[in-house]
């Protein structure tokens, strides 16, 4: 095999992880030290802190005032979850799927929830779904970001703002990188280990009054789990979005979002998040656009994720292959950049056409992405020598 040289620049951090991801810049276990360990989180200590990470995120994400944030259990999955169960079958429903996790949501309303007028609307990885399609008259779940694709809606401007169904927005890894056009949402879900490389096991779980109007004037009939009920008596339970957990939060991993916001805030909030992660997502695009033996996995430019970048191998002696060869050659190339310490965890999701994945969010500094993608030519050519 042709020895090729290496790069002589490595990514300070090699982590490159969809979920969990990097943690924020200059990130040391020193930063959970003012955790309220071995407190309860009932205790005013906990409850401060629980309220502290709530308005946070309002302040940070730009969230309407009338909006309730509550942090709730089980990541993003649970705060969806828990969304659906407790505001479905009122009226009909189309979801949207265009990669795995969407088509998760439609197997949790066919045949967990079992509705039966709920409508699927989908498109294969790579695409979006035709948006003109969707009923706003009825209720819609989607992703706004394909943290498994790399597929992202452009902007809100497919929702009506008279609709007459509630939108539920699968948010995950859109949250703090993309603009959320918050009048066309009804709910929005996202897990703290996303974007801004939190600790897992905790959702944020933000209800406009649409939704709360929708919780307290409707029963699904089906038997609610304790850790998804919402209302007591018909009224919502206030709570929820104080900080009052529905069950027992890791006040470790409430510091460690604490201390995620508070660096948002210093690199200038909102904006400033979106902007480095635009500004990884270029130098993906600037590379690949010189690159021959790449591609996105997303077609179009402006559906092109800015966190979860998907990438493809398109040189013709790869894709000549059969598919399971192509996909042996994806985790070659991911394999020999772990081997050697440069980028971990870039493979495509099990679900996805093979390739590679390389998150690009906010806490993702540009140099390390800029010394990335010199490993990755390296890496492609060292797994092409083999064939």
């Amino acid at each position: 095999m042709p020895a090729f040289e290496m790069p002589s620049v490595r990514p300070v951090n090699p982590n490159f992880s969809s979920g969990p991801c990097a943690k924020r810049p200059g990130w040391t276990p020193d930063a959970l030290s003012d955790a309220p360990l071995g407190r309860s989180h009932r205790a005013n200590v906990g409850k401060v802190k629980l309220k502290g990470a709530i308005d946070l995120t309002r302040e940070i994400l730009r969230v309407p005032d009338d909006y309730r944030i509550g942090i709730v259990p089980a990541s993003d999955t649970g705060a969806v979850e828990m969304a659906m169960w407790s505001l479905l079958g009122a009226r009909g429903v189309d979801l949207l799927a265009w990669e795995s996790f969407g088509e998760g949501w439609i197997t949790d309303a066919v045949k967990q929830l079992k509705l039966t007028d709920a409508r699927a609307i989908k498109a294969g990885y790579g695409d979006l779904p035709d948006l003109s399609t969707v009923d706003f008259d009825r209720d819609v779940v989607f992703t706004w970001n394909g943290t498994t694709s790399g597929v992202r809606v452009p902007n809100g401007d497919f929702i009506p703002a008279d609709r007459k169904g509630l939108t539920i927005c699968d948010a995950t890894s859109a949250a703090f990188a993309q603009r959320l056009d918050w009048p066309k949402l009804d709910v929005v879900t996202f897990s703290w280990q996303k974007v801004l490389g939190g600790e897992g096991a905790h959702g944020m779980l933000i209800l406009s009054p649409r939704a709360v109007q929708r919780l307290e004037s409707y029963t699904p009939p089906w038997p609610m789990p304790k850790i998804f009920r919402m209302t007591n008596g018909g009224k919502l339970m206030e709570g929820i979005f104080v900080g009052d957990t529905i069950n027992t939060p890791s006040m470790l991993c409430v510091e460690d979002y604490l201390d995620a916001l508070k660096w948002a805030k210093s690199v200038g909030g909102l904006e400033g998040l979106i902007g480095r992660a635009d500004g990884n997502l270029k130098v993906i695009s600037d590379w690949v656009a010189r690159t021959p033996w790449v591609g996105f996995l997303a077609r179009l430019p402006e559906t092109r994720s800015n966190t979860s970048v998907c990438l493809r191998v398109v040189d013709p002696a790869v894709v000549a292959l059969p598919d399971e060869a192509q996909a042996a050659f994806a985790k070659k190339l991911a394999s020999l950049l772990e081997k050697e310490k440069v980028a971990y965890d870039i493979d495509a999701y099990r679900d996805a056409p093979s390739g590679l994945r390389v998150w690009c969010g906010a806490t993702v500094e540009k140099s390390n992405v800029e010394a990335l993608v010199t490993w990755l030519d390296w890496a492609f050519a060292t797994a092409k020598s083999e064939l």
